[in-house]
């Protein structure tokens, strides 16, 4: 009886996620009259400023993930390693994103970065871009951080790292050769789930005006019938792929080593 009802549960949960999605990816196909065709998808595909926006998005999250995993991997296995007490206390500041929306995000960093303040950031596109950068980091923060700190519960920090200064490793080496090879597939799953935050982003980008994909999507939808819905269901693939991905990499990866010979 408890089965059965976990799986009509589970049915009607998917059939709430997928009929919607199902109708969307309808919708998005009827752009001619009387026939299913790819006309709105083609359509968004050839339009110059989709190719732009998305680039741009994909050059922001690739330097969100380099900043992110150079921030959160060093400081997460410094506090295990060596401040376990003050683990509390950076678990819950990477949890503040979560709880700060991103407008009070963006309207910070306008108020501290304007062309009037000391630092004149958003005073220029490069500045800009990394104000954009930071934030991005933040909203990816939790998943990043929680991610690494999984990978580095599954290994012993401590003995792995005296037993490469037992072996003459500096610090660059420890962390380069020993501990970041031991926790890549869960550096791998926080960078796809940072990238899919930042390719749906919309409020840090558009308040700092900035040519990314989250306000091409809002244009389109202001605009357009059939193509926010093909736009949406690209969306919905990245995000997938990116899900999927993180699958397979903790799959097939290899099991790193342990410990040192």
């Amino acid at each position: 009886m408890k089965r059965a009802i976990a799986w009509i549960a589970f049915l009607l949960g998917s059939l709430i996620f997928i009929l919607p999605l199902v109708g969307m990816t309808e919708f998005s196909l009827s752009m001619r009259r009387g026939e299913y065709s790819f006309d709105a998808y083609a359509s968004v595909l050839a339009d110059p400023q989709f190719r732009q926006t998305f680039t741009y998005s994909v050059v922001m999250a690739l330097f969100t993930i380099v900043f992110g995993v150079l921030l959160v991997v060093p400081t997460a296995y410094w506090v295990r390693l060596k401040m376990p007490g003050l683990r509390p206390v950076v678990e819950f500041i990477t949890l503040m994103p979560l709880v700060i929306p991103a407008i009070v995000i963006v309207f910070g960093y306008i108020r501290l970065y304007n062309t009037s303040s000391w630092l004149p950031l958003t005073g220029s596109s490069m500045g800009t871009d990394i104000l954009l950068m930071f934030g991005y980091t933040a909203l990816a923060l939790p998943y990043m951080y929680r991610a690494v700190d999984t990978g580095l519960r599954s290994i012993d920090v401590a003995t792995l790292t005296e037993a490469a200064q037992s072996l003459g490793a500096g610090w660059p080496t420890i962390f380069g050769r020993v501990i970041l090879p031991n926790v890549f597939v869960a550096v791998l799953s926080g960078a796809f789930l940072t990238f899919a935050i930042v390719i749906g982003e919309f409020t840090l980008a558009a308040l700092l005006n900035r040519p990314a994909f989250g306000p091409y999507l809002q244009l389109v939808g202001a605009n357009k019938a059939y193509e926010p819905s093909a736009l949406a269901v690209i969306s919905f693939g990245i995000t997938w792929l990116c899900m999927g991905l993180i699958q397979i990499v903790a799959r097939l990866a290899p099991k790193p080593p342990t410990q040192l010979h």
